[in-house]
């Protein structure tokens, strides 16, 4: 069976070639219509069709892709906005000679308990990130070696250590901040599929993140659904109406889904039987 695989958010889904009439970059160029279905996010005419599209990452992840790397791009204003308010209050305290209360620990600060578990398939992102980790906890270090220093040197001698440590440093984190969020924006290029049930006219759109690559499996490649817990992989019920297995692949697993299943009338949804065979897999 040929495939194409496709990314949303954290996930590989798998599509039937002969599902797909077209492929098209998003630009977010849709007719809105009222719906109660937060993933249908409006209507576009595939020749002349109008054809419902919806955002696959809310069915997924239940959060559009864009909305979590919105999310990931505000946390990083964040956490770049605190680390100059922690080197703010550093500089006051051997300015004053009060106590510096913040913490000196890097895995103990907001930034470094959030990268320590942050994990990423985007491997320019995850590229930048790793970049964090020496001027972040050479940040941190300074504090514990200025206020050592406060203890026997001048205070002029202590300040313009500082500042040098704080042109050198923190920029470098500044420009890291910039680029990761530059990043985010960069790799975001959603697109569209026009799916088909009888290879002519078009059923529903869905938008993907991004198109990965073209695989051929054969029928042992796919994982039955009843499978799925031995490989510690929960799916949610509205995922399991439309998905048809799990397919291994070198470091990864996708989702094979059939895009007739997704959306249908609500009595038909409640209906789970005798789909892998209607799906016609070999």
């Amino acid at each position: 069976m040929d495939l194409i695989n496709f990314r949303v958010g954290q996930k590989t889904i798998s599509l039937k070639i002969l599902d797909i009439l077209l492929t098209e970059r998003y630009e977010g160029n849709l007719t809105s219509l009222p719906n109660e279905n937060k993933s249908f996010i409006g209507v576009k005419d595939y020749m002349d069709t109008p054809t419902p599209i919806f955002d696959l990452g809310i069915v997924l992840n239940n959060q559009s892709t864009s909305d979590t790397n919105t999310a990931l791009s505000d946390l990083l204003v964040e956490r770049e906005k605190e680390h100059l308010e922690w080197l703010n209050a550093l500089e006051h305290s051997l300015v004053t000679g009060t106590p510096f209360t913040k913490s000196t620990d890097p895995d103990k600060c907001e930034f470094g308990r959030w990268y320590n578990n942050f994990k990423t398939d985007n491997e320019d992102l995850h590229s930048i990130i790793v970049k964090f980790d020496a001027p972040h906890r050479e940040l941190h270090a300074m504090a514990r070696e200025l206020l050592e220093l406060q203890k026997s040197q001048p205070q002029e001698k202590v300040l313009s250590v500082f500042e040098e440590k704080k042109r050198q440093v923190f920029n470098q984190l500044v420009r890291l901040f910039e680029s990761a969020r530059e990043q985010i924006i960069l790799d975001y290029k959603p697109i569209i599929i026009f799916t088909t049930k009888d290879g002519i006219t078009p059923h529903i759109g869905l938008l993907v993140d991004q198109v990965e690559d073209n695989i051929n499996v054969k029928k042992e490649d796919i994982k039955p659904l009843e499978q799925l817990t031995s490989v510690g992989f929960d799916v949610d019920p509205q995922t399991k109406i439309m998905m048809r297995g799990l397919i291994k692949m070198k470091n990864k697993h996708s989702l094979l889904l059939d895009p007739s299943a997704i959306f249908r009338p609500e009595h038909l949804m409640r209906h789970e039987a005798e789909e892998t065979e209607e799906y016609g897999l070999f």
